[in-house]
């Protein structure tokens, strides 16, 4: 008999749901609605031209391509300085992040991924391993890692690029190197570049405007392909 009551007892009853559980129901839904409603109206109105703006970085890319620089010759037709052909490397450090469910997972991966690459583009490019960490690990959408490369060492990056199936994140742009195949000969009438081609001293550089020609800036995002704009 007593099982019986306690059966009962714990029975749900049957019938309306009272009207203070509706009415208490109904205020915590209203107030979800109106935190949600603020919430979509802050991102959308308040914080709408900064997140747009930053979407809009994300997604497109500049590159600047210089022209290789003028040669200077002699009455003679001797060539004096001389632009030959070598690259400039760089990095997206985004590329690197490793994208994972787990949050601690991803980040210890990233962090290898990293620390791979820093000690990769270090040894190749002779350079100071914790500030190219710095750099494979910035929030900039581009850094700038060795300029005026010459083949050999861009042959050991793709190598080492293809043994690790690296294909993203490193960059291989053409750039040009300042040779005097005389060496140091009139070097105080022709002058010298510097190491962004621009001219310093002598004939490059008060011929430096016609003897760098225009450069050439590429952009691409998402929405469009590759435009070019003269500087």
């Amino acid at each position: 008999m007593s099982y019986n009551k306690r059966k009962n007892k714990n029975k749900i009853p049957d019938g309306p749901i009272p009207a203070h559980r509706l009415k208490a129901t109904s205020k915590v839904m209203a107030i979800v609605f109106v935190l949600l409603a603020s919430r979509i109206g802050w991102i959308q109105f308040v914080q709408g031209a900064e997140l747009k703006e930053k979407a809009s970085r994300q997604q497109t890319l500049n590159k600047i391509i210089s022209p290789q620089r003028g040669s200077i010759r002699d009455v003679n037709g001797k060539y004096l300085a001389v632009s030959a052909q070598v690259d400039t490397i760089t990095i997206n450090p985004s590329s690197f992040i490793v994208k994972n469910n787990d949050p601690s997972e991803a980040k210890k991966k990233t962090l290898d991924n990293q620390q791979k690459i820093a000690k990769a583009l270090s040894d190749i490019f002779t350079l100071n391993y914790e500030e190219t960490l710095a750099k494979v690990q910035s929030e900039k959408k581009t850094e700038v890692i060795a300029k005026q490369v010459d083949k050999e060492l861009v042959d050991k990056l793709k190598s080492w690029q293809e043994e690790n199936e690296i294909t993203t994140g490193i960059n291989i742009d053409p750039d040009t190197k300042r040779y005097y195949p005389y060496n140091n000969l009139a070097s105080h009438v022709l002058g010298f570049t510097g190491t962004d081609a621009q001219g310093l001293y002598g004939i490059e550089s008060s011929w430096d405007d016609t003897l760098r020609g225009t450069s050439r800036k590429n952009c691409y995002n998402s929405k469009c392909k590759w435009k070019s704009n003269i500087r």
